[in-house]
């Protein structure tokens, strides 16, 4: 029950973005109100025992840190702290018969090897070289503009500095710069999967959805490198969620918002406890949530289009390429069925309403890297997690499963799994470990599954399409704060704080660091 009936700030979510914007407005001075309606903290990144009886704290839906910016751990003294995966990927493969594969990390001198030993010669190890220089000055230039006003294009470009690459990413689809940067079509796979993580897409898609996708991918930190919360998800919430209220933000969760009212003067927020007054509402949630709280017509849907496997493992499998241990292969973003073609073909199958022969999927184990999630006797007996992410599965695929009748995806996860069981030694099935009940410990969620447990919309991850990280200069955006930061709706009042607004999108506080911001030079 909120301890007030007016706020100078009332946050409808509770998630990351919504904890990063009430620690620093709390911080400032001002009284902040977050509500959640669930039992909890955190929205999508939390940490969850999803096993019964097995002391495994998973992350259960989102599990990495890339757009995380330093400024926001140090501006608010967060306790928590993160570890960089040792390896960048591995991608299996048949060729001639004969098992082998990509293995990019353990320095230049070995991913020069097992790229001559997949392709006969360092053409494509030089590509490669060159390619990620130029995306790397991309990042060094762009990710420090992500906690300031939004940029308008031009000013963007220029900071660049680089006007083929600007091309290549900003201008024109990314699959031109793939094809013509790279010549084997595994490589040229590996690169394009950064550009289709949540995201339906071709590599020629003249929306350039794949290009935006692809930018926020590999930006992060100025580096692009993707890190791993030391204890789960839930550390850096519950991290948030504690510096919040050590400066002062009151947070009530069970708390669901119903409705939602604005003025040039304020707002007025009714949950189940009761209505209270606010000079302003940040919303960290879907663009579409807001419009249903509002009792506006919802913007159309872009439909989510992944699959969210957690497992618990006993061990890791042996691989068909023996040259490479499962654990170099396990710790980095591991590959399945990714070549650029195979992409392609899954995209083409999904688009005319039918499950991908071959689905496409990648690979993480988070407990090589931090064995913390597990409890001492798992570590002891050599269990670790295994996180899956499919790519190429919108959510129209799924549009006839129910929570209680999920064929779709039940299909779509034997196909996935049996694809990764292509390039083991043994089947991954003989490896899953088993929960009280001796249930094989292996969860999946759909897009729609993200829907109705998150209010992702259609179970899209980024909330709505995502923007490239400058304003236009035609919106009139740069006349209000809101605007300038990139948070701004319809209502002078309201404010998205979350992965809808512009640079939102991954887990990164970003949105709401910038929602923040706009409230405070607002005054």
């Amino acid at each position: 029950m909120p301890q007030r009936t007016s706020y100078d700030v009332v946050i409808v979510g509770g998630g990351h973005n919504g904890l990063v914007a009430a620690a620093y407005l709390a911080r400032a001075g001002r009284s902040v109100l977050v509500l959640e309606r669930l039992d909890h903290t955190g929205g999508a990144a939390v940490s969850t025992r999803a096993f019964a009886g097995v002391d495994a704290r998973l992350s259960r839906y989102s599990y990495l840190v890339s757009l995380l910016p330093p400024k926001i751990v140090q501006d608010l003294g967060l306790r928590f702290a993160v570890r960089t995966r040792p390896v960048s990927s591995y991608t299996p493969a048949l060729r001639d018969g004969r098992p082998t594969g990509l293995l990019i990390g353990h320095g230049p001198g070995r991913t020069r090897r097992s790229f001559a030993e997949l392709t006969g010669s360092d053409t494509e190890f030089t590509a490669w070289q060159r390619f990620h220089a130029a995306t790397g000055r991309v990042a060094q230039r762009v990710f420090p503009t992500l906690t300031q006003p939004l940029p308008d294009r031009a000013a963007l470009r220029a900071r660049v500095d680089d006007d083929a690459t600007w091309e290549a990413l900003f201008e024109r689809p990314l699959g031109e710069a793939v094809e013509a940067a790279f010549a084997d079509d595994l490589v040229r796979g590996v690169v394009l999967t950064d550009a289709l993580i949540g995201t339906f897409a071709t590599a020629h898609d003249l929306s350039l959805r794949q290009n935006r996708c692809f930018l926020y991918h590999v930006i992060g930190g100025g580096t692009g490198s993707w890190d791993v919360p030391i204890g789960g998800m839930g550390a850096l919430t519950d991290a948030l969620a504690d510096a919040a209220r050590r400066a002062g933000a009151e947070i009530v969760t069970r708390c669901r918002v119903t409705a939602l009212a604005a003025d040039t003067k304020g707002a007025e927020v009714t949950c189940e406890a009761g209505t209270v007054g606010a000079r302003r509402v940040l919303v960290n949630a879907a663009p579409r949530e807001l419009a249903r709280l509002l009792g506006e017509r919802p913007p159309p849907a872009v439909e989510g289009a992944q699959l969210k496997v957690n497992m618990l493992l006993t061990r890791l499998p042996r691989l068909r390429d023996t040259r490479v241990d499962a654990r170099d292969a396990f710790s980095g973003t591991f590959h399945v069925a990714e070549g650029y073609g195979q992409l392609e073909t899954a995209h083409r199958q999904a688009a005319a309403g039918r499950l991908p022969s071959a689905p496409p999927s990648e690979l993480y184990c988070h407990s090589l890297t931090d064995p913390s999630i597990l409890g001492a006797d798992l570590v002891r007996r050599g269990y670790q997690t295994l996180t899956l992410f499919g790519l190429h599965t919108p959510a129209r695929l799924f549009a006839g499963d129910t929570p209680e009748r999920a064929d779709t995806r039940d299909r779509l996860l034997a196909a996935t799994l049996a694809e990764l069981d292509r390039h083991l030694a043994e089947p991954l099935a003989d490896c899953l470990a088993r929960d009280a009940e001796g249930r094989p410990c292996i969860e999946a969620r759909s897009p729609l599954d993200l829907d109705r447990e998150l209010g992702l919309p259609d179970g899209n991850i980024f909330h709505r399409e995502l923007a490239f990280p400058y304003a236009d200069p035609d919106d009139g955006a740069a006349a209000t704060a809101a605007g300038r930061w990139g948070v701004a709706t319809g209502h002078p009042n309201v404010l998205l704080c979350g992965a809808g607004a512009v640079r939102g999108g991954g887990v990164s506080g970003i949105p709401g660091h910038n929602a923040a911001m706009a409230v405070l030079e607002d005054g």
